[in-house]
């Protein structure tokens, strides 16, 4: 019966996106993503929803300054009347938000301002009608406010009574058709090993591999590397690469190493973006593609022979073919595409038997952090009041300059992956509600501090985790145990986040706040068998998304541990390459030959 229904579902979307494309056929409507814009003036590019959205968009991200117009210029086919469209959202409605903006055609605004509507929902919007008298055409974003409005894109249509989808289905095909995207992607080339996510897991794998001889590709969605450890997100890296068995691991998390600047330090250059991207740019066997997010896996089989990648800027694909893949996207992308075996929340004591276990299994995550901070000025500035924010009093604010890894929200009540738009817009409901309290409060104390940094990528710390041959746990952990195939060695605590209690009391359900407590451990090795999917026989996995449990992954997710464990890849794709097997072979029949790697 289930099947029925949705054969039935994509049946009447296809109908729906026949009769819009029959209607708009005749018509040459333009389509614009604004990500695509010339000149993107102080808007950013936002693709973290684009597992849901199937786009990015762009986003005025002004810490509560106006940021400068997007401006670009489209060619239209036909001078007349259009009637325009704009996609948005109000991300804030309490009961309307900040973020709004205006269009602007040719330099002059659309009558309605937008992001306002209280509605928030990603839909279109009726922008009214404009008379277009040439055929290169001026458009322009406008921020209102600095306060986060964002727009998707803006379409141009002379069928009056047409109205866009927002079915996100018919949406995308509908994109597809309009943007008159090629059928075929380009030729990413062929590679021995192809590594999705550029973080520092994927870094060193691709780096790990290239000096190995492998041919590879490593495809990153964002313009720098690190993730986590990029000026996107500063997060300093943790766990150690001095204690463990085989000195040889760690040299590359090293070179990725840029000190100590700690978590979210005002000066972007402490995070060291433009030497982690010349360090992979030097490799000779190496071949770097930023700003692409692969949604597509390509399969014969159980293997995986290709990914699609999507530039988010120009919505130019492009297809990567490889023997082996190496997905340390740290949401396990790659993995979920080509229907790995995964978990995602907090297995059951009775299933795991671990102590720190949940008593029933949960959809528990540990959450996403988007930190802050701000600077000392000569004079006195102001904030803005922000109703639509969180709402602090003289009995619960957070009395900070700068904001650390507590700053954090998911614990459940959000997907991770699927809320990560919400997530983030929470985190910043949080920081903008908190500092403009402060602000206007404790002038004593903040009338000279002005925020100069406000993370819009969220840090991510759990998601999926997709299943190997071995599921690391606690005990594995805390006894120490020494498998044959234990490779990277792990010493950081087991660290559980959860809400902080006080933050629940002052905002249960909506909490933005951590505490944790540390379980000491004495360094441990985690096992080959997990960085290589059990049922997916040519993927490898490195970062947080490995084979663990949620109470393992705790210790195992902080970054020079997952660095080491990209470079125990790159070894490994070396040694399967090396007799055409599969990185589960290399574990059976070749193990003696990777940790003598390891060892040297």
């Amino acid at each position: 019966m289930k099947n029925k229904l949705t054969s039935r579902k994509k049946w009447w979307q296809l109908i729906v996106l026949c009769c819009c494309t029959l209607s708009l056929h005749a018509q040459d409507p333009v389509f614009v993503e604004t990500e695509s814009f010339a000149n993107k003036g102080g808007w950013v590019i936002d693709q973290q929803s684009f597992a849901v959205m199937g786009s990015s968009y762009l986003m005025a991200h002004g810490m509560g300054r106006p940021v400068k117009n997007a401006e670009t210029t489209v060619t239209f086919p036909a001078k007349g009347k259009y009637h325009v469209w704009v996609r948005t959202k109000d991300w804030a409605p309490f009961p309307k938000g900040p973020g709004k903006f205006r269009v602007s055609v040719n330099d002059t605004p659309l009558t309605p301002v937008f992001g306002e509507s209280g509605n928030d929902q990603w839909k279109w919007y009726d922008g009214g009608v404009v008379n277009i008298t040439t055929e290169q055409v001026k458009l322009s974003l406008q921020d209102l406010t600095g306060f986060n409005g964002r727009c998707d894109a803006l379409l141009f249509t002379t069928a009056a009574k047409y109205t866009p989808p927002n079915d996100l289905a018919t949406l995308g095909a509908l994109r597809r058709k309009l943007l008159h995207t090629a059928a075929a992607p380009n030729d990413g080339g062929q590679y021995d090993l192809v590594v999705v996510g550029g973080g520092i897991a994927g870094t060193c794998a691709a780096i790990s591999a290239s000096r190995m001889g492998l041919k590879v590709a490593l495809i990153q969605d964002r313009p720098v590397l690190g993730g986590n450890n990029s000026s996107e997100i500063r997060v300093h890296l943790r766990g150690e690469i001095d204690k463990n068995h085989y000195p040889k691991l760690g040299r590359i998390v090293r070179e990725m190493d840029n000190g100590d600047p700690g978590n979210g330090n005002p000066d972007a250059n402490e995070y060291g973006d433009a030497r982690k991207i010349a360090i992979v740019k030097a490799e000779k066997n190496l071949r770097l593609f930023l700003n692409t997010y692969v949604y597509k896996v390509e399969k014969e089989n159980d293997r995986i022979i290709a990914v699609v990648g999507r530039d988010i800027a120009t919505n130019q694909e492009t297809r990567f073919a490889g023997t082996y893949f190496s997905d340390c996207t740290g949401d396990g992308t790659v993995g979920y595409l080509a229907g790995a075996e995964f978990r995602m929340g907090r297995e059951s004591k009775a299933e795991t038997k671990e102590s720190l276990a949940a008593e029933k299994p949960d959809s528990f995550t540990l959450g996403t952090s988007n930190l802050w901070a701000s600077v000392a000025v000569d004079s006195a500035t102001t904030f803005p009041a922000t109703p639509w924010a969180m709402q602090f009093s003289d009995e619960y604010h957070i009395d900070s300059y700068k904001a650390d890894w507590e700053w954090e929200t998911g614990f459940g009540n959000f997907n991770t992956i699927t809320d990560a738009e919400k997530i983030r817009d929470h985190n910043l409901r949080a920081i903008y509600g908190n500092w403009s309290w402060l602000k206007n409060n404790k002038s004593e104390k903040y009338a000279k501090q002005e925020l100069a940094w406000v993370a819009y990528i969220g840090g991510k710390r759990e998601s999926r985790r997709i299943i190997g041959d071995h599921v690391l746990d606690q005990m594995d952990i805390q006894e120490g145990k020494m498998y044959p195939d234990g490779a990277v060695t792990a010493t950081w605590t087991i660290d559980l986040h959860f809400p902080d209690p006080k933050n629940s009391q002052y905002f249960e359900g909506q909490e933005f706040f951590a505490g944790t407590k540390h379980i000491r451990v004495a360094p441990y090795t985690i096992p080959y068998r997990c960085l290589y999917s059990r049922n997916i026989p040519n993927l490898f996995m490195a970062g947080r998304n490995i084979s663990t449990t949620h109470v393992a992954f705790g210790s195992t997710r902080v970054m020079r541990t997952c660095g080491m464990m990209g470079e125990v890849v790159g070894f490994a794709a070396f040694v399967a390459q090396k007799y055409h097997s599969s990185p589960r072979d290399v574990y059976k029949d070749h193990l003696p030959e990777l940790m003598q790697l390891l060892q040297e």
